[in-house]
């Protein structure tokens, strides 16, 4: 109505309704997928609803080891001030009983305690005694057959706290797991060939020159399947065996390997293709055991690869040379890989069709002898390049007939 009497222009009208009714772009969020294994190795489990907590204190050491740091810390330090407070209050109450703590004392009487006068001084004679200073100036005597036991308590219980504390710092400071930092795997793991075969591939690593004697490799596959009864089964977990010759799990980590899983018939990914690898809820877990060589400790890094982190048809590059007699390791090239011509269809139709396998190799063959053409195509233009800049153009100098002296005098 405004724009029809003019108060309003209709243009401005027009362009107001069209930005009010312009649709607002959908965007579709993937959901994320959960994982039950992290990157780093923690377990990405919550417990809820634990009825039985008390079993937890059943075993105080392994709950004191499992605490985070900030706890571990503040527990060893009330423990000690707890037990000297307790004790120091042993000592006040029998002074106090034995009349020690009276201004004026008989000149006759021997005190239970020398120099405890306060529970100030109290609590000092009980950090003495259970920290084993021995400044000099408070003792026992022999008056009071209770101080003398009082004494043996306090010096048990010392050792006591002295033993689990420290244990559990020691223990926690050596932590298997502490290990595992410098066990590395690569970000994510490929699908591609290898001796005419799909295969799985990762790469591990150890970061440290001190070696895993007995390390060994485990893959699981972890999925949700249900069963024919409908009983729905949310973390199947399903074993999967490394390629291996002597059929074992065992591996010589010296340098990074590349670990593979061959899709045969045993394995579960045997008929799932590159297009049904996006779709599939899956997740394999990589699982590297051992034994530390400088401690003997046991020690485990985990990591798991999820659908979104499986890349199909491609390949680790190389990464040990030898250089010198030695065998040189880069470790830039610890994740990098390279696309390689490889079916999109799954182990079990390769194995159903050779056909594609053959046709595959041909691909393959094909875009090596380009690559090769292209590089020696680009060695040419090099060497070119520098004969051309070799060439020494010659310089040309032009001298002018000087005249003669007697010429000049004519």
């Amino acid at each position: 109505m405004l724009a029809r009497k003019s108060i309003i222009p209709e243009e401005y009208v027009l362009a107001r309704i069209a930005a009010e009714n312009v649709r607002q772009p959908r965007y579709t969020v993937r959901p994320r997928q959960a994982r039950f294994i992290a990157k780093n190795g923690s377990c990405n489990a919550a417990h809820k609803n634990i009825r039985e907590q008390g079993r937890f204190l059943q075993d105080v050491f392994t709950t004191l080891v499992d605490l985070k740091w900030r706890y571990t810390l503040f527990i060893f330090t009330m423990s000690f001030l707890c037990s000297w407070l307790l004790f120091a209050m042993m000592w006040w109450l029998l002074a106090f009983a034995h009349g020690d703590l009276e201004q004026q004392q008989r000149p006759d009487s021997q005190p239970c305690v020398t120099k405890v006068r306060s529970f100030t001084s109290a609590f000092l004679f009980a950090i003495e005694v259970q920290v084993t200073i021995g400044f000099g100036g408070r003792m026992i005597t022999e008056e009071c057959a209770t101080a003398i036991t009082g004494l043996i308590v306090q010096n048990i219980s010392g050792l006591i706290i002295n033993a689990v504390m420290l244990g559990c710092i020691f223990m926690k400071t050596a932590q298997a797991h502490r290990r595992a930092e410098t066990l590395i795997f690569s970000r994510h793991a490929v699908i591609c060939l290898r001796n005419g075969k799909l295969c799985l591939m990762f790469r591990v690593g150890d970061l440290r020159k001190s070696m895993i004697i007995s390390a060994s490799v485990r893959m699981q596959v972890v999925k949700r399947s249900s069963t024919t009864e409908g009983e729905v089964i949310p973390i199947h977990q399903i074993d999967i065996q490394v390629d291996n010759p002597i059929d074992t799990n065992s591996i010589f980590l010296v340098a990074p390997l590349t670990v593979s899983h061959v899709l045969d018939r045993r394995s579960p990914l045997y008929e799932i293709s590159a297009s049904d690898l996006q779709s599939q809820k899956l997740e394999v877990i990589v699982i590297l055991e051992g034994v530390v060589e400088t401690t003997g400790i046991t020690t485990q890094a985990r990591t798991s690869y999820i659908s979104e982190e499986i890349l199909w048809g491609y390949r680790f590059v190389p990464l040990v040379t030898e250089e010198d007699g030695t065998y040189s390791v880069d470790y830039s090239k610890f994740g990098k890989r390279i696309k390689v011509a490889t079916p999109r269809c799954s182990a079990r139709e390769l194995d159903e069709k050779p056909s594609i396998l053959i046709q595959t190799l041909q691909k393959s063959e094909l875009s090596h002898q380009n690559s090769l053409r292209k590089r020696s195509s680009m060695r040419r233009n090099n060497s070119m390049r520098r004969s051309t800049s070799s060439l020494v153009i010659p310089k040309v100098q032009f001298f002018t007939p000087e005249a003669s002296p007697d010429a000049a005098d004519n």
